[in-house]
């Protein structure tokens, strides 16, 4: 397959899947390279829940016709648009039957290299094939961007591992864990841990945890829901805009773009989450780590508290839940020259309304443009604006003799 196709995808989780699914529709030709929902099978433990409600958790397809409650339908599956939290198990499981349905062929193989040479993209892939395209779309996920905190980079990997490094919280039946962080994936996974046979201690900066509210239902009164408004990503009016708007959000002032993508919607806990922590298990707010050291098998922590006084904690692990920050440079397979010609914006891909990078041709979708759409997308809500408009752009310069819709992919 060495014919030049009209758009190459760079991954096949939500964002990816749903873009080509739009391709394949419009009628343009495309290979599509990853492995499918790699992030949510092996960087997610399992037992894990989507902080989303339902129907903010669908792939998006031209006609809109298989969505989560079409799958949940079809497969005798318990869904409901709001309250009903929707399981990793369920998510992957509706991935599959979304790419089957929509018959989406994935090259199930990582690029390795990524460049343009005389206007056309040429990839390099891990097993040693070659592709060539005329418009690339980026749609990798965040586990390029996987931060652990500086003060814990002398601890070997057995002490201390991101929370994407592992998918079975029993591995840690009977070891003492401490679990950094206050976001839903902290929260989550100190959970997790408990029922599976650890002993758990969360350990946080912020001065408190913050807890979601239960979904606002829709047949509120109008009043109400005008006040309030029940969106995508949550209740009230700010998150209604970033939830419904990102059009919008992409023309406030640069700083405050910037500034919202990294804050809005900030570390807290989904409200059915509450129960399996509150008392369960010890949560320490208002302690900053400053130092960590191993101590024989173990890992020994030094933290500040909030009042200014100190304490240490001994462990078998530390678990840094502590979160994907978007950046550039770690996409490890844009070559570097590509890289250089990009403009960005806070260390990510500056894009246009069509996501369009400074590179002709060459398209960011997902996370890693956050601050140049909002922080909708960091979530699978905002995979349907996204391939909406990038689809749009790429179908409009595709050459007029296309691949027929049934053959493209």
């Amino acid at each position: 397959m060495n014919d030049t196709v009209d758009v190459a995808i760079v991954g096949a989780g939500p964002y990816g899947l749903s873009l080509a699914a739009h391709l394949r529709a419009g009628g343009v030709s495309y290979r599509q390279f990853g492995i499918p929902m790699d992030l949510w099978r092996s960087k997610m433990p399992r037992g894990m829940f989507l902080k989303s409600q339902g129907f903010a958790s669908n792939l998006s397809d031209p006609d809109r016709s298989h969505t989560l409650r079409n799958f949940c339908q079809e497969t005798g599956r318990g869904y409901a648009d709001y309250g009903v939290p929707v399981s990793l198990e369920t998510f992957t499981a509706y991935a599959d039957w979304f790419r089957d349905q929509r018959a989406l062929e994935v090259e199930q193989v990582l690029v390795t290299d990524l460049d343009r040479r005389a206007g056309v993209f040429e990839l390099e892939l891990a097993d040693g094939g070659r592709a060539k395209a005329r418009s690339v779309v980026v749609a990798a996920g965040v586990q390029h961007f996987a931060r652990t905190p500086e003060v814990f980079a002398d601890l070997p990997p057995e002490l201390c591992t991101h929370s994407s490094e592992h998918t079975d919280p029993a591995r840690f039946d009977g070891a003492e864990v401490l679990v950094m962080g206050a976001g839903q994936s902290a929260l989550e996974s100190a959970a997790l841990l408990h029922e599976n046979g650890a002993s758990v201690r969360l350990i946080a900066r912020a001065r408190d945890v913050a807890w979601n509210g239960r979904p606002l239902l829709p047949d509120r009164p109008l009043l109400r829901r005008m006040r309030e408004p029940e969106a995508g990503l949550g209740s009230g009016l700010s998150t209604w805009f970033y939830s419904e708007h990102p059009d919008l959000f992409r023309h406030l002032p640069e700083g405050q773009r910037v500034f919202r993508a990294r804050t809005a919607l900030g570390p807290a806990g989904a409200w059915w989450l509450r129960s399996r922590v509150e008392g369960v298990f010890p949560v320490h707010v208002g302690h900053t780590v400053d130092w960590a050291k191993t101590v024989g098998e173990q890992v020994k922590l030094g933290v500040r508290t909030f009042g200014g006084g100190g304490r240490e904690f001994t462990a078998d692990h530390v678990l840094c839940a502590t979160g994907y920050p978007p950046d550039l440079e770690r996409f490890g397979f844009l070559n570097p020259r590509l890289r250089s010609r990009l403009r960005t914006l806070a260390r990510t891909p500056r894009v246009d309304a069509h996501f369009e990078s400074s590179v002709p041709g060459l398209f960011f979708v997902g996370a890693s443009v956050a601050p140049s759409h909002g922080p909708v997308m960091r979530f699978v809500y905002g995979s349907d604006h996204a391939v909406r408009r990038v689809s749009a752009r790429l179908s409009s310069s595709a050459p007029k003799s296309r691949v027929p819709a049934g053959a493209a992919g």
